[in-house]
């Protein structure tokens, strides 16, 4: 289980635009460009922050929703061109008496497997992925992976449009307890750590996952070190350390990933103008 801090550190309030029907929508994004993220923030204390940003620079309209504070998640996702689900304290282990919350994400997902819908699924998200998908998650068999490390990937990324381009060895941060120790059915793996190996895969063209963080602030990983107490004692560095190397790496995983969140929003337009 990935344990986060119990208060959102950096994000305000979104402002939503109401439901657009499908065809009208297709319509609009074919004629000005707009396209829709709906973006689960699956608990508060981890919000979309930095990726939020760069999905906006790069022309993406988001859509939040926080199941654990009330909001609605929408039945389908017809009114959407992409999808992004975040992390949270919850795991995917937890049953629907432990997280209710967590039905519709798990319902959303497997609606977007089954069109190839595109979606960004991070951390809880990531797991959350594999386990509708075919996969299995379990408790970290060498305990919680933390603070910033780095990802190495595998030769199939060379040729994803989205992971391509990156790094060979991208900085990424980890906050996590449990493991993703089966891809889904079909998935294409992506990159590894020495720690545990399914870090980012693909399902279909369009379906991603990471089991690693690329959304964080300074600001949130010195809370997220300051709470996870079991997490920072499974760590070879104290939380002071953690807190330390973690702001080095913010700019190295900004410069890798900005531009890869760009390349997810393009990748979000085209499967857009297919469908129109």
């Amino acid at each position: 289980m990935t344990l986060l801090p119990p208060r959102m550190l950096a994000a305000g309030p979104c402002r939503r635009a109401g439901p657009v029907p499908a065809r009208r929508r297709a319509a609009l994004t074919t004629l000005v460009g707009v396209n829709r993220l709906l973006v689960v923030v699956v608990h508060e204390t981890d919000p979309p922050a930095r990726l939020g940003e760069w999905l906006r620079a790069a022309g993406m309209e988001l859509d939040e929703r926080r199941p654990g504070t009330g909001d609605q998640l929408p039945q389908t996702l017809e009114d959407h061109d992409g999808m992004v689900v975040l992390g949270g304290p919850q795991s995917a282990l937890d049953d629907e008496a432990t997280s209710p919350e967590l039905v519709g994400v798990r319902e959303l997902l497997r609606q977007a497997l089954a069109a190839d819908f595109p979606t960004l699924a991070v951390c809880l998200g990531a797991q959350l992925l594999a386990q509708v998908g075919g996969g299995r998650v379990r408790p970290g068999i060498d305990g919680p992976e933390v603070g910033a490390l780095l990802v190495a990937k595998r030769d199939a990324a060379d040729r994803d449009p989205v992971f391509g381009p990156l790094p060979l060895t991208p900085d990424v941060m980890q906050f996590h307890h449990d493991e993703i120790s089966e891809l889904p059915t079909g998935a294409t793996l992506l990159a590894s750590s020495p720690m545990y190996a399914n870090q980012a895969f693909r399902v279909g063209r369009h379906v991603y996952g990471l089991q690693f963080h690329i959304e964080t602030t300074p600001e949130i990983v010195h809370e997220w070190a300051e709470r996870d107490v079991v997490g920072v004692a499974a760590s070879p560095h104290d939380r002071e350390t953690i807190c330390l190397l973690s702001d080095a790496a913010h700019p190295d995983i900004e410069e890798a990933w900005a531009p890869f969140a760009g390349r997810f929003a393009d990748l979000v337009r085209a499967r857009a103008r297919q469908a129109a």
